[in-house]
């Protein structure tokens, strides 16, 4: 089967720049203003401002004519869904039919785009100092607890996240995002090639291809799609997309 080609692209909260607020929507410049932390505000703009302008240029159109639908599977089994918009974006527009992702950590932000295939990604800063016992009881499966249970003590951050970010990514791509459950989703061990072991849903996907990403050091990624071949992830110049709307100088991709 031909393999699906998802781009990515790599920014960070230092590409922040007052120009990228211009390509945000009102809706977009008010969630923006309402974040109370300044690199919660910049991993925020750059992560949208750098999906409208990708978008635009798969789409052949100007920035301003991408719009976005919010979509919550969640709320579609919940007789009264949450009134704030949320939700997977989905491209609409003349951008409808391409499938995006956004995620963000540290600083690192994350884009990838698809072409009318669902897909996730995510992106974790490991955190040796954060106590992990209580959330690894809340994401993971008992064989993957007892895993990461048996890795090296020096290992065992960056294995939980490696975990963490994998199953995000596979949540985001069926839109189910964190509310689908970390738990129900079971994948291989974090240093292991990545792949579905069990999903314990009645939305689990009947095609899934799952894929770790290189986001340098002190970081994991992973990258999910719902199609049946492999994917073939390609990185794309995020300088060169950003450059007219960038400081003067920027650290560049990881």
């Amino acid at each position: 089967m031909t393999a699906l080609t998802c781009r990515l692209w790599w920014a960070s909260p230092r590409d922040a720049s007052p120009a990228l607020l211009d390509l945000l929507d009102a809706g977009e410049r008010e969630r923006h203003a309402r974040l109370r932390l300044a690199a919660d505000r910049d991993r925020y703009l750059v992560a949208h401002a750098l999906a409208r302008l990708a978008l635009a240029r798969e789409a052949g159109c100007a920035p301003a004519e991408v719009a976005f639908t919010l979509h919550c599977r969640a709320c579609e089994r919940h007789p009264e869904p949450r009134p704030d918009p949320h939700g997977k974006p989905l491209p609409a527009g003349p951008a409808a039919g391409l499938e995006i992702s956004l995620s963000h950590s540290g600083d690192r932000v994350l884009l990838a785009l698809a072409h009318g295939v669902p897909v996730g990604a995510d992106v974790e800063r490991i955190a040796p100092d954060r106590d992990t016992a209580g959330l690894a009881d809340y994401c993971l499966r008992p064989r993957e607890r007892r895993d990461l249970d048996g890795l090296p003590p020096g290992q065992r951050a960056e294995g939980f996240f490696g975990y963490w970010a994998r199953k995000e990514a596979l949540l985001k791509a069926t839109g189910e995002g964190l509310s689908g459950g970390l738990g129900t989703v079971g994948v291989s061990g974090p240093y292991e090639r990545a792949e579905v072991v069990e999903w314990d849903s009645p939305a689990a996907p009947r095609h899934v291809r799952l894929t770790d990403l290189d986001a340098g050091p002190g970081y994991r990624a992973a990258l999910a799609a719902l199609w049946p071949g492999p994917i073939t992830p390609v990185v794309g110049d995020t300088a060169e997309l950003l450059a007219d709307h960038r400081p003067q100088t920027s650290p560049g991709r990881p």
